[in-house]
């Protein structure tokens, strides 16, 4: 089989509304890598029921509103593969294929996996599903035989654990699977609105679908300077709650003015939070427009999965071709 010389592979989870942090964190970049090469991108649902199995019928309500959120964000169906993972079922096959040749020792020294069992403690993690879920993020990786898979710093260890299932496929059955490549996403500091960091869980988001009248009031009540208690204070933009969306948002000009104004204290943070309104419905405004158009549709959202899906199972089908012939079945 041949592989394309620039190919990405990507997914989200359907588990609620997006917020900024995934536009600075995630989408904005694959907006740009549509442009640059060939991008798969997909809605995971069959990751979110990893933690959601209890509750699995909200994750149908988040499947066409991920889709919704991910085209208003700039993705372009003509452009990259948008569908869905349960819809393509060459993925369950390669993982319940890959399953049998990784060792349980190998997942369970996940760091990801002891954190969250530590830290959600409202879910039941101790299933299948939630230890081998790096088994079924490898195949959805694996089977489209990417170049690049788009991670943050954080992320390299569950990438790592593709590429060493991926050799040991290799090892048992013959040189097939080559090994995909990080593509680091720029750190973009997007902190929520109480200084955590930006959760849907914590429920201090400012979300993509937010109208400005939704947002001004949590702008309004943002944690700023902690240090700066009154307007004549001095302030520090690089402890301010605020100032990162500035960097994201905001031309450089503005962002010296503001800088410039809050440390001197010749602009209190009431003044900054109303130019941070400014640029935010500037940002909104491209979004919102193209989110009209699908609510206005929804036809649109169901003919963009089916395509992604007919084009996604294309491929993947091809793949485990080659892997069944591999192991003999």
């Amino acid at each position: 089989m041949t592989r394309p010389e620039s190919r990405t592979v990507s997914g989200m989870r359907p588990t609620g509304p997006l917020h900024l942090g995934h536009y600075f964190g995630v989408l904005k970049n694959w907006v740009e890598m549509q442009h640059e090469m060939e991008a798969y991108f997909f809605v995971a649902d069959w990751h979110a029921l990893t933690s959601d199995f209890a509750e699995p019928s909200r994750i149908k309500e988040f499947v066409p509103e991920l889709v919704k959120d991910w085209v208003a964000a700039g993705l372009d169906p003509e452009k990259c593969v948008i569908f869905q993972q349960s819809q393509v079922k060459e993925h369950a096959e390669l993982h319940l294929i890959l399953s049998m040749i990784t060792p349980v020792s190998w997942l369970e020294r996940n760091p990801t996996y002891k954190e969250q069992q530590q830290e959600i403690t409202t879910k039941d993690l101790g299933n299948y599903g939630f230890l081998g879920y790096p088994v079924l993020m490898a195949s959805d990786i694996l089977i489209y035989r990417p170049k690049w898979v788009p991670v943050g710093q954080d992320q390299l260890p569950h990438l790592e654990l593709t590429r060493e299932i991926g050799r040991r496929f290799n090892h048992f059955y013959g040189d097939f699977f080559p090994e995909p490549e990080a593509r680091l996403t720029p750190a973009a500091k997007c902190p929520g609105l109480d200084g955590r960091k930006m959760s849907k869980s914590y429920g201090n988001g400012i979300y993509l679908r937010d109208t400005i009248e939704e947002v001004a009031p949590k702008v309004r009540g943002m944690f700023t300077d902690p240090a700066r208690l009154r307007k004549s204070d001095p302030g520090n933009p690089d402890v301010c709650n605020l100032f990162p969306y500035h960097v994201l948002m905001t031309d450089a000009e503005k962002q010296a003015e503001i800088r410039e104004g809050c440390t001197s204290a010749k602009l209190g943070c009431v003044d900054c939070k109303k130019m941070f309104l400014e640029s935010l419905a500037r940002f909104f405004e491209p979004l919102h427009e193209r989110r009209r158009v699908l609510d206005a549709d929804p036809e649109r959202v169901r003919a963009i999965l089916e395509d992604g899906n007919a084009r996604a199972r294309r491929e993947a089908a091809a793949t485990m071709d080659g892997v069944r012939s591999r192991i003999h079945f």
